[in-house]
C-alpha cells in the first residue's frame, strides 16, 4: 500500500483467503452464490476477492464513493448473501444496514458496529487450507451509472479448477510482457474493473503490485522512483494532471525503470498523449474495452504515432460500425460501434438492456460511437447518449472537451447540449478552471476563441460556465447526467 506502507505477502494473501473462502462456506455460501463488498482501497481487499474467486462466488466490490441508498440497490440488485466493509465507511454501512434484507450476514473490517460482526473474529476460526472443491468464481462488476441506475455486467462461471489463468492473464502476458518480476503501479479506486482485474492477474504471475490509496500526481511519480516500477495503468485525467504539474517538479522524478504505461477507460486527446510520448517515450500501450468482455482493441505508441487518435485494433471480437438503419457501414463513416464474436453478457435484472445492446445479427454494443480507417484501426468519437442534436446536425462533444483540455488554465471540462428553442440543442462547456479566480467572462472569451481557431465553430460552445470540480469518477469516467440535470430541469423531454 502505496500510503501506509502496509505489506501483504503471497503467504499472508493465500493463507487469508483461504480462512475467508472457509468462512464464507460457513456461512451457507456455494458455488453460484453472491458477496458484495464495500471497501476504500484497503490492504485486505485483495484477501476477500480471491477468497469469492477461488470458492465458485460471484463478488460485486462496491464503489466507495456512493450514498447508503446507492449502495443497498447494488447489494440487493446482485444478490449477496454476505456483505463487508469497513469501519471507515461505519457511516455508509449505518444507514445500508437496515435495506439489504437479504445479506444475512454482515461484517465489518478494522472493528465492528450495531449490526456488524467483526471480520478478523469471524476469520481466527477458520483454517488456513484450501477447500477442497476449489473452483474459479466470477467477478460481477456494475457500471458507473453515467446514464441512470448502474446495472451488473453477469458473465457466466467457468466451472474450470481454481487457478485456471483467465484469458485476460494471456493478453496482459503477450501485449506488457509481465511476470513475475513485474512491479505494477495501479494508482485508481480497487472496486473498478480494470485496477482490480489487472492486479489479480498479476497475483497469478507472482508480481507485485503497489496499490495507492488515492491518486496525485506528484506522488504517483515519487512512487515509480521509488518501487522501479516497471507497468502500470492510468486513465487520461491523470495524465493531465502529471502534465500540467511545473517542470521542475516533473523533472525530478527518476522514471527510468518504467517500461509499461497502460491507459484506457475514457478517450485520451491527441495532444495529451503526444506530449505523454515525449515525456515518458514509446512506452504508453492503449486499450478499448469494457467491463463486459465482448472485445477488446489495443495499439501501441508506434502504431498511435501512425494512427493519431486511434484505440487499435481489434485482438478479441471482430469490429462492425453500424448505421442508425441497421446496416454496415464502410471504412472512413461514423456509426454504431459493435463487436461480433466476442464474450457472452448479461445485464443482471435488466433483461431490457441486455436486449438492446445486440443487433438482429447477434453483434453487441457499449454504446459507444466511432469509425473505421481502411486498415482496420478503430476510432471513438463519442458516446451515443452525448451526442447533442442541434438543428439536426450530429455534433460530438469530445472534439470540443480535447481541444479545451489542453489551455494552459484548464483542469477540467465537459461539453454536452443544452437546450435551445430554435436549434433544440446548443453547445454548451462547463469548465474547472486550474485557478478559480480567473473564472468569468475574459477567460471564457479567451477559451471560446482558442476552441473556435481548431474546430468548425458550430462544434465549440456557445457559452461556457465555470464549477470549481468536475463531478468525475475516479477511473475517469465524467457523470454528464449530473451536470446536464441543471440544464434540463423543467423539461419533460430531451426534444425542446
Amino acid at each position: 500500500m502505496a500510503g501506509s506502507g502496509k505489506v501483504v505477502t503471497y503467504g499472508e494473501l493465500d493463507a487469508r483467503s483461504n480462512r475467508c473462502a472457509r468462512l464464507f462456506r460457513s456461512l451457507g455460501l456455494r458455488p453460484g452464490d453472491s458477496i458484495a463488498f464495500c471497501l476504500e482501497n484497503h490492504p485486505r481487499f485483495f484477501e476477500i476477492a480471491w477468497a469469492a474467486q477461488r470458492s465458485g462466488l460471484y463478488y460485486t466490490p462496491v464503489s466507495s464513493r456512493l450514498t447508503p441508498g446507492e449502495i443497498a440497490y447494488i447489494v440487493n440488485d446482485c444478490g449477496a448473501r454476505v456483505f463487508l466493509t469497513s469501519a471507515h465507511k461505519a457511516d455508509e454501512a449505518a444507514g445500508v444496514r437496515a435495506q439489504i434484507p437479504q445479506a444475512t450476514a454482515r461484517l465489518m473490517l478494522d472493528g465492528a458496529a450495531d449490526g456488524y460482526a467483526s471480520y478478523e473474529d469471524a476469520l481466527r476460526s477458520e483454517s488456513p487450507e484450501a477447500l477442497a472443491d476449489e473452483r474459479e468464481g466470477q467477478d460481477m462488476l456494475y457500471s458507473s451509472g453515467t446514464t441512470g441506475r448502474p446495472k451488473g455486467v453477469r458473465l457466466p462461471l467457468s466451472g474450470q479448477p481454481a487457478g485456471t489463468p483467465p484469458p485476460l492473464l494471456q493478453l496482459m502476458s503477450h501485449l506488457y510482457a509481465t511476470g513475475p518480476e513485474t512491479v505494477y503501479l495501479s494508482p485508481a479506486p480497487l472496486y473498478h474493473a480494470a485496477p482490480m482485474r489487472f492486479c489479480m492477474a498479476l497475483h497469478r504471475l507472482g508480481a507485485t503490485t503497489v496499490v495507492m490509496e488515492r491518486f496525485d500526481p506528484c506522488e504517483a511519480l515519487r512512487l515509480i522512483e521509488r518501487h522501479r516500477v516497471t507497468h502500470s495503468q492510468w486513465v487520461p485525467t491523470m495524465f493531465v494532471r502529471m502534465l500540467k504539474l511545473p517542470e521542475e517538479e516533473r523533472a525530478r522524478y527518476d522514471l527510468s525503470s518504467l517500461r509499461v504505461a497502460i491507459h484506457a477507460a475514457a478517450p485520451c486527446p491527441i495532444p495529451v498523449k503526444e506530449q505523454m510520448i515525449g515525456w515518458w517515450g514509446p512506452i504508453l500501450y492503449e486499450y478499448y474495452a469494457g467491463t463486459e468482455g465482448n472485445g477488446f482493441t489495443a495499439i501501441d505508441s508506434v502504431e498511435w504515432l501512425a494512427h493519431r487518435g486511434s484505440v487499435g485494433r481489434a485482438l478479441l471480437g471482430e469490429i462492425h460500425i453500424v448505421g442508425s438503419q441497421g446496416a454496415e457501414l464502410p471504412a472512413g463513416e461514423i456509426g454504431g460501434v459493435y463487436f461480433a464474436g466476442g464474450a457472452s453478457f448479461e445485464y443482471h435484472n435488466d433483461p431490457d438492456k441486455t436486449a438492446a445492446s445486440r443487433n438482429e445479427k447477434g453483434w453487441s454494443t457499449l454504446g459507444d460511437i466511432g469509425y473505421l480507417d481502411a486498415e482496420g484501426y478503430l476510432y471513438l468519437t463519442d458516446r451515443k447518449a452525448n451526442m447533442i442534436i442541434s438543428g439536426g446536425v450530429n455534433i460530438y462533444p469530445q472534439e470540443a472537451e480535447n481541444v479545451l483540455v489542453t489551455h494552459p488554465k484548464v483542469a477540467d471540462v465537459a461539453v454536452f447540449g443544452v437546450p435551445n428553442a430554435d436549434l433544440g440543442e446548443e453547445v454548451k462547456a462547463v469548465v474547472q478552471p486550474l485557478d478559480m479566480g480567473e473564472a468569468g467572462p475574459d477567460l471564457e472569451r479567451e477559451l471560446l476563441d482558442f476552441c473556435r481557431d481548431q474546430l468548425a465553430k458550430y462544434k465549440c460552445p456557445r457559452s461556457i460556465d465555470f464549477a470549481a470540480e468536475l463531478p468525475r469518477h475516479p477511473t475517469g469516467k465524467l457523470y454528464k447526467r449530473l451536470l446536464k440535470d441543471r440544464y434540463w430541469g423543467g423539461h419533460a423531454t430531451r426534444i425542446v
